[in-house]
């Protein structure tokens, strides 16, 4: 009798164990920041005070985390008229002028682009006016694979945290 309630009781486990309930209510969304992200500034001139010369600023909505990472490119020309030609900055260009610095910070609320050089940079306003760059924000839990990426080519990185950069959010 043993051996038969035995049988029986493991026969049941195994039974429930295939058994399927309904589908419970859904999970949470992950929290923002969480995915790397591309947004874009189009057309846009930097600004001018004299506390940080000129410069380009902007606040993150939603906010990173701490631990995130942002890459700039600055848009340099096209090859097309569907293929952009991106540089990472900071960055120096050498005019007959003399340098061109863009360079920019950023904290988990905010960032600013800037431009300075060694001469009046207001003489070469085609630097200065209808720029175009592109924000990636890295999370940081992607810190190991920073090492291993090329970030100064803009498409090794779309490419490497799978980024879908067909549909770019712009910052006003």
């Amino acid at each position: 009798m043993r051996k038969i309630t035995l049988l029986i009781a493991f026969i049941g486990m195994i039974a429930l164990q295939g058994c399927t309930g309904p589908q419970g209510a859904p999970g949470q969304n992950g929290q923002d920041g969480l995915l790397s992200e591309v947004f874009e500034l189009q057309n846009v001139s930097f600004g001018f005070d004299t506390t940080n010369g000129y410069n380009i600023y902007r606040t993150l909505s939603p906010n990173i985390y701490a631990s995130d990472n942002l890459l700039i490119y600055r848009m340099t020309g096209t090859i097309n008229s569907t293929t952009p030609i991106w540089q990472l900055i900071p960055r120096t260009l050498y005019l007959t002028q003399g340098q061109l610095d863009y360079d920019y910070d950023f904290s988990k609320v905010d960032f600013t682009i800037y431009a300075g050089g060694n001469y009046d940079i207001s003489t070469t306003p085609a630097y200065l006016t209808n720029q175009t760059f592109r924000v990636v924000v890295i999370p940081g839990y992607f810190s190991n694979k920073m090492k291993t990426v090329d970030t100064s080519d803009y498409n090794a990185v779309i490419k490497a945290y799978n980024i879908d950069d067909s549909n770019v959010k712009i910052l006003k």
